[in-house]
């Protein structure tokens, strides 16, 4: 756990552990009495809520206010929880329930979400007592045990939990497919990376001007910021793709019989088709669409082969990361794609690609923002696949 976090019991971070009023449901009067079937799904539907006699000096020790938090103690679904916000209703609570008031240093919404959470849960069903109906006393709630950040932390973390939260609400609005929402997801790690926002840069890195320098070996190559539709780091430049990479062809060969490297083979959508003769390419060697719908899209051959007649050799500078430069047009596909030339066949744009301007850190942290990037990427891979495996 963090060093400026603390581990705290309920009874510690709470002005008051209460039950509820005992009181008989009535179809009418001053004010409401709240019970745990009224709760469904953190929500409550406040017209069905009875109502209560209940002596006006009573009423004040019971009445509900915005940041109470109320809690299940028995039967069925004994440890739920449920926060009070936006109330508009005099309202008290019943004995079946448990009020908690946390102190001012406490974001009630960060208990709210801890009281969802695997490690709150277990304790409950630790501390539970009773087989038929179990049940938490106020006693063993006030004991449980929820790990405090400093307040400024809870009120971030609360943020990225509702920031998270709508993102699975919008996920679910619109129809989108976890595969099309973790697509999206990715496409803004490589955006932030290609604005030099995914990670610190280090002043002691060399900078890309010079890198640029080498690259050029004496001939000056161009670099103009503004020619970037973001503002960059300083230490970066903005250099055409021209400049870093060239489109090749494999040298011919014959009398050879290898596999020919067309774009189903490379998609795994098709056996091996021998040729005897062709433009010869090494396993391990970058290729990329010139030719068809998906043009702009980048292969990696694992094979020996002969180069597909679509296809192009995609040679990087060996002063540049090229993981970092694939990743950048990755990001791009859509652009190459729909920016594509000819009617009857479609290509790459040529021209679009060699003035494609690529925005180019320090050597050094082409090699931290691959490793950044390949680092998120896992973690969304499981995430999805967890989530594809509960659907």
């Amino acid at each position: 756990m963090p060093e400026s976090w603390e581990w705290e019991t309920i009874k510690d971070i709470s002005n008051s552990i209460q039950y509820g009023y005992t009181g008989k449901a009535l179809s009418q009067g001053k004010y409401k009495m709240l019970r745990i079937t009224d709760i469904q799904n953190n929500c409550v539907n406040w017209d069905s809520v009875p109502y209560v006699k209940i002596d006006e000096d009573k009423a004040e020790d019971y009445l509900l206010y915005d940041g109470d938090i109320l809690f299940a103690r028995t039967g069925a679904t004994v440890g739920k929880s449920f926060l009070i916000v936006d109330l508009n209703e005099k309202s008290v609570f019943a004995s079946y329930l448990i009020r908690i008031k946390p102190n001012k240093n406490i974001n009630t919404k960060y208990i709210k979400f801890f009281l969802e959470s695997n490690f709150y849960w277990e304790q409950i069903s630790k501390n539970s007592v009773g087989t038929g109906q179990p049940n938490v006393n106020g006693t063993i709630l006030g004991e449980l045990r929820i790990s405090i950040p400093p307040l400024s932390e809870q009120n971030r973390i609360v943020a990225e939990i509702e920031r998270l939260f709508k993102f699975i609400n919008t996920i679910e609005e619109n129809k989108f497919s976890i595969e099309e929402y973790f697509s999206l997801m990715k496409s803004k790690v490589l955006d932030l990376a290609i604005r030099g926002k995914l990670i610190a840069q280090d002043p002691n890195d060399e900078p890309a001007s010079v890198l640029l320098e080498r690259i050029g070996k004496g001939k000056k190559v161009t670099s103009d910021k503004t020619n970037c539709p973001f503002e960059l780091p300083n230490s970066w430049e903005v250099t055409e793709m021209q400049n870093i990479c060239s489109l090749l062809d494999g040298e011919k060969r014959n009398a050879l019989p290898l596999p020919y490297l067309d774009v189903k083979f490379l998609r795994n959508q098709s056996g091996i088709n021998l040729k005897k003769s062709g433009k010869f390419v090494s396993a391990e060697t970058n290729l990329i669409l010139v030719d068809g719908e998906n043009s702009g899209e980048i292969f990696k051959t694992k094979v020996d082969g002969y180069q597909g007649s679509t296809l192009k050799i995609i040679q990087i500078s060996n002063e540049i990361n090229e993981e970092y430069i694939f990743y950048i047009l990755k990001k791009e596909h859509k652009l190459f794609k729909e920016s594509k030339t000819g009617s009857a066949i479609p290509h790459l744009n040529k021209k679009l690609f060699r003035e494609y301007p690529i925005p180019l850190s320090p050597l050094a942290e082409q090699q931290r923002i691959v490793d950044k990037i390949e680092e998120i990427f896992i973690v969304l891979e499981q995430i999805k696949d967890n989530l594809l495996s509960d659907t």
